[in-house]
């Protein structure tokens, strides 16, 4: 543990509760070099579009996408080898049965529901529909609710927004949407079925294949924290690292720790963006990150 300096740095901290992140929450893991006052929204992600407009955190957990897009348009945002969240998407695209049995393919000339197109969720299901099971996502017609999280990105053309207040969920229950890319939001109803043939299977078998769980969310700081307090940006890590030792209730899969163990999950997300559009120019994963939070771990 650090010597206490005179005055410990607060930094304004967006993390939400995880099994991962709850021993930094609830102060069982802390520090006397740095105190992280965690006041972000509820649910987290109400928060990215603040932190990536206008700064308003110093840390804390972001979508990687998001983070994708705020490397692209040149963000002060630096990537922690951290996932904060992650988990197989497979069975997050669904139809209501009632209106007929839908394969993959057939949502080509349909309407697909998603919350936002660069939500995290939605990259990686479509990413799976187009390279699993050779769904053209360009003949698909994309039902948004949201903007995305940065300013500078204009959703592809094949989007269309809903109006504002609509349910993306009650929409394709009635019939309204052909199919719908949701992540807990998905309806608990017996008529629901996944896009993903048997799609707990389908992800075993893709994990056995690409070995990397996809990632949602991981911990990033602002880079002048990583330029003016290196020591702070590796106890943050350390943190981090500590909060997850004594975590519970974590998948058996669950992304790793350090850039290595992240690099084949990260360049994946990498390569969809690009391929659906979502950034403007090809990123590399040593590019994510800067000399001090690359080596972390």
């Amino acid at each position: 543990m650090s010597t206490a300096p005179a005055a410990a740095p607060t930094l304004r901290t967006n993390l939400a509760d995880y099994a991962v992140t709850r021993a930094m929450k609830d102060g069982r893991v802390r520090s006397d070099l740095v105190t992280l006052d965690f006041c972000g929204p509820t649910p987290a992600h109400n928060g990215f579009k603040a932190m990536v407009r206008e700064n308003a955190f110093d840390c804390g957990e972001l979508a990687i996408v998001t983070y994708l897009q705020a490397k692209a348009y040149g963000k002060p945002y630096v990537l922690l080898p951290a996932p904060i969240s992650g988990r197989f998407q497979h069975h997050c695209g669904g139809f209501n049965l009632d209106f007929g049995h839908l394969d993959p393919k057939d949502i080509e000339g349909k309407r697909v529901g998603v919350r936002s197109y660069a939500q995290t969720t939605g990259l990686w299901i479509r990413g799976v529909l187009r390279h699993e099971y050779g769904v053209d996502l360009d003949k698909v017609t994309w039902m948004t609710l949201n903007d995305g999280h940065l300013a500078e990105y204009s959703d592809p053309a094949n989007c269309i927004r809903l109006p504002k207040g609509s349910s993306i969920p009650d929409m394709m229950m009635a019939g309204e949407l052909d199919a719908a890319l949701l992540g807990e939001d998905m309806p608990k109803d017996p008529r629901v079925r996944t896009l993903v043939p048997d799609a707990h299977a389908a992800a075993k078998a893709w994990y056995a294949r690409e070995g990397f769980v996809p990632i949602n969310h991981m911990f990033v700081v602002h880079e002048s924290l990583s330029q003016n307090r290196p020591d702070i940006v590796r106890e943050i890590y350390r943190m981090v690292a500590d909060s997850r030792a004594l975590a519970e209730g974590v998948p058996a899969v669950f992304p790793p720790l350090g850039l290595e163990a992240n690099r084949k999950g990260l360049q994946a997300a990498i390569d969809w963006a690009l391929d659906q559009k979502i950034i403007p120019q090809r990123l590399s994963v040593d590019q994510l990150f800067d000399d001090l939070t690359g080596s972390l771990g």
